[in-house]
This record gives structure tokens, sequence and C-alpha cells, in this order.
């Protein structure tokens, strides 16, 4: 069930004070009060005007009073509603533009060019930068999957070369950490000498052939009116059997049930496995990550502005991004970080 937009509730008074006081507070930091509201808003009206509608969107978790006294600013609620909803991204100058593109352009080496960009970040934005090197394609030799949270995981790659690479995704709903070192273990036996989309290829034949041997013994029960094939409300295949005096009947059938349970058991264990690995293998796009959203970094007061770069077939390779306070101006910085992303990519293409 999705969660309740509170835009809902909102009306055009409430949503100009709420985007003007989250605009005051990213400016200066400071909780905002009616009075300051009330010069800024396109009609006018009382200061207790403004308090009320306040109070209203402290009810629906966007404002939170720091003091009894004092004016209000965003909850991390408010601070995601207002950058999915009520931001607005600044455009790049040509003169800033200009600069990244000097300050970036002598750069061949693959650790300076990103060491350079992280530098680029930090200054630009007066944050911590974060750069993630681009993704490998060498051999792995070992692969380990860690549960972070129940919608949080982290995948450690390490190559032939000893290269480690560590890349966090949203595992399949219902994952336990005890299927994720399964799924390790399945792969840690055939890993050697191949990159992860070759894990993928084998993988996905493995899946090919346990179908093809279950289609076949399935079908022979079905023609024998022994058993059905049937859909569940996940549109996933099922075999009813029709009876069990059928089997007992035929001892061939109830060896071909118990190796059909076996395919059935292996089978949805390599689609969770191949899974994985397109998980493993796909990037992330442009995120914004506020307070405890963050959970890469585990800094509940911290927002992380992430972009990613690609290589020349529109692969996600990496990303560069900025860490700092939740109170960042966010519409100058995405658009910076956005930039020095897409730079990254284009000189890695050469």
């Amino acid at each position: 069930m999705n969660a309740p937009n509170p835009t809902n509730d909102m009306t055009d008074r409430s949503r100009e004070v709420f985007r003007l006081l989250v605009e005051s507070y990213l400016e200066t930091g400071d909780p905002v009060g009616s009075r300051t509201l009330t010069r800024s808003l396109s009609e006018k009206v009382s200061a207790a005007t403004i308090r009320n509608v306040m109070q209203d969107l402290e009810h629906l978790g966007l404002l939170n009073s720091p003091h009894v006294s004092a004016g209000r600013i965003p909850t991390q609620l408010g601070l995601r509603l207002f950058v999915d909803g009520f931001m607005e991204v600044g455009d790049l100058g040509g003169a800033q533009r200009r600069e990244i593109d000097k300050q970036m352009s002598d750069e061949s080496e693959i650790s300076t060019l990103l060491d350079h960009a992280g530098s680029l970040l930090s200054g630009l934005t007066h944050t911590a930068s974060v750069v993630m090197a681009p993704k490998t394609e060498s051999p792995i030799k070992h692969i380990e999957f860690v549960s972070l949270s129940p919608d949080r995981a982290l995948v450690v790659l390490v190559t032939e070369d000893g290269h480690v690479e560590n890349r966090v995704f949203t595992p399949p709903v219902g994952q336990t950490p005890s299927a994720m070192r399964e799924a390790a273990n399945f792969l840690n036996a055939m890993v050697a000498g191949h990159t992860v989309r070759e894990l993928k290829s084998i993988v996905e034949r493995e899946i090919s052939a346990r179908r093809s041997e279950l289609d076949a013994l399935a079908q022979n029960l079905i023609t024998a009116g022994v058993a059905v094939w049937s859909k569940d409300a996940n549109n996933e295949e099922r075999l009813i059997v029709r009876g069990r005096s059928n089997l007992l009947n035929d001892a061939g059938s109830e060896e071909d049930m118990a190796r059909i349970r076996q395919l059935f058991d292996d089978l949805e264990a390599k689609k969770d496995i191949a899974q994985f690995l397109d998980l493993t293998d796909a990037g992330d796009g442009v995120k914004i990550f506020i307070g405890s959203e963050n959970k890469l970094f585990s800094l509940s007061g911290s927002s992380l502005v992430v972009s990613p770069y690609m290589d020349a077939d529109r692969k996600v390779i990496g990303a560069v991004g900025v860490i700092g306070p939740t109170r960042l101006n966010y519409g100058r910085i995405v658009p910076i970080v956005d930039y020095t992303a897409q730079l990254v990519g284009r000189m890695l293409r050469g």
C-alpha cells in the first residue's frame, strides 16, 4: 500500500507557505517565523493566519519547532517533499561550466581524474565529496552479499587482480541473509575466471536447462492425467497433483514427482541468484538521500546528492557526489553534481 501523499491535504496557501519556509531555512539555517513569511507571500494575510497554516503543516509531519516559541523548520519528510515536488533546480551558468571544464580538461589517468572531480565538487559546494570508481569487468575471484537492512544490501566483488569493489543494491522482496549466503556460495563455486556478465549467462543457461527438464517430466504426468499446470496470484506456474491415489499405483510417477519438486526448488533458487546478479550489475540513477534515508553512510543528520557516470554503451559504471548537512542548497548543488558526472563519463569514454 502506498503511503499517503501530504500534498493531497495542502491548499494553495499552505503550499506557498511551505515552499517559502523551506527555501528560507535552506538559505539561513534558522527556524522561520510567521512574520518573516508575511513579507514574502503573494497575498496579504496576518501573521496569525500563517501560524495556523504552519500548525496544519506540522500536523502533516512536514514541519516541526525546535523550541516552543521559535519558528518552524522542515522535517526529513518535509525536505523530501520539497526536493521531489517544490524545488526549482537552477541552471549551471556558463562561467561555472567553463571553470569545471578547465579544471578537468588535462586529466587522462582515471585515478587522477576522479581525485580532481572530488576536489572540484568539494570546493564548489563546500561539502565533502563522494567518488565511486568505475565498475570493473575483470574476472571475479570471490563474491559476497551482505544484508544492510530489509531494503538495502551490499555486494563485495574481489577480482583476480586483487581489486575490491563494493556495490549497494536493493534486494528482491523477502530475501533473507541466509538466502544471500546461499547465493554467494553457489556463485563462488563457479566464479573463477568469469566476469559478472558471464556469470549471468551461466546462471541463465542453468535456468533454461532445469526448465526444459521440468517441462519434460511434467508433461508425462499431465498426459497421464495425474497433474495439471496452474498459475498463482503472482502469475508463477505451479504443478497441481490431482490425486495421491493415482501416484500410489505408479512408482514411476512418485519418482517423477520427487524429481519435479527438486527441480522446482532448484529453479527458484537460480531465479533468485539471477536476480541478484542483475541487481549487482545495474546502477542507480540520480539520487538525493536525505537524513536517515542515507543508509550507506548511516549519518542521520546528512544528505547525499549523487549522480552516475556512464560508459559508451550508456551503462552506469560509477558515480560522483557530495555529502553534507540536510540544509543543503539542493537547487544549486544538483546541476553541479550532474554536470561533473556527465563530464567524467565523457572523459573516460575518450
